[in-house]
């Protein structure tokens, strides 16, 4: 099976659009629709439904995906290490929105000090976001709220976190879970946390930004859950009440992951490094 011919069907699949996969990859949106074409009569099936907004995938075409982007991802990586053997020419980095507020400024200069000629690329998202990037191989390290749990990854480096329910200094706060995105840690053990203790919640609000939880916390909004070093960094330590939980109750550590199959060339530099 041609790679070209995959490494096209993952860019349509993505973008769930021929025009924007061809946008993508550089070629004219007939080139693309050929090779699709080719593909589809090399494996004996139709691999996306026209719909009037783009594509979808068939149930065939999922199939083939999963595949199809480990392939392509291979086939790119087996061309960068014969470019050179002995260097890490660029690096993806992941991160929880969390830990990108607290340490991915020192550890991005840190790695830039240390190795300068590794081009550096960041993306964030919440916990579930990143382990997606992770899986589908859009990233080649990352940093997540908790130990994980897909077989496919491994723990490079582990940053023990302080963490604490969040809650108004002088007020009875509502059981309102203020909360950072569908997908986030922290969330979900709160909730779980309430529900074990047997406390009704009577609803969760999601913010597109920490500073903005922390301010409607102090504004009596509701209660939530975050490492205390965040709390610091962003200047509300002595605007809440601060509860602080034991490991024995909440051990999400940040964890600095790889995926087994593809170890970066200086994972062994990742698993010592100090910032």
């Amino acid at each position: 099976m041609d790679s070209n011919l995959l490494k096209v069907f993952v860019a349509v699949a993505q973008e769930k659009s021929v025009t924007l996969g061809a946008k993508k990859l550089g070629f004219a949106q007939s080139n693309v629709t050929s090779r699709i074409k080719q593909l589809e009569k090399s494996v004996g099936y139709c691999l996306f439904h026209r719909v009037p907004k783009g594509v979808i995938l068939t149930n065939e075409g999922e199939k083939l995906y999963k595949h199809a982007v480990e392939i392509v991802r291979k086939v790119e990586d087996a061309v960068l290490d014969m470019q050179n053997m002995q260097h890490q020419k660029k690096l993806i980095v992941g991160s929880t929105d969390c830990n990108a507020a607290v340490r991915i400024s020192s550890f991005l200069m840190k790695l830039h000090e240390d190795y300068p000629n590794i081009q550096l690329e960041l993306l964030t998202g919440t916990t579930r976001d990143v382990i997606q990037m992770m899986l589908n191989y859009k990233v080649d390290i990352a940093f997540i709220s908790g130990v994980p749990q897909q077989e496919e990854l491994m723990v490079l480096q582990k940053y023990e976190e302080e963490i604490a329910i969040l809650e108004p200094k002088n007020e009875n706060t509502p059981n309102v879970i203020l909360s950072f995105k569908e997908g986030c840690a922290y969330d979900e053990f709160l909730k779980n946390y309430y529900i074990k203790k047997g406390e009704n919640i009577e609803k969760s609000l999601a913010f597109g930004s920490l500073e903005t939880i922390l301010a409607c916390v102090k504004a009596g909004m509701g209660k939530t859950l975050l490492p205390t070093n965040l709390v610091d960094k962003l200047g509300f330590s002595d605007d809440l009440k601060i509860t602080k939980l034991d490991k024995k109750t909440a051990y999400i550590p940040t964890c600095l992951i790889c995926r087994k199959d593809y170890i970066p060339h200086i994972s062994e530099y990742l698993k010592e490094m100090q910032f």
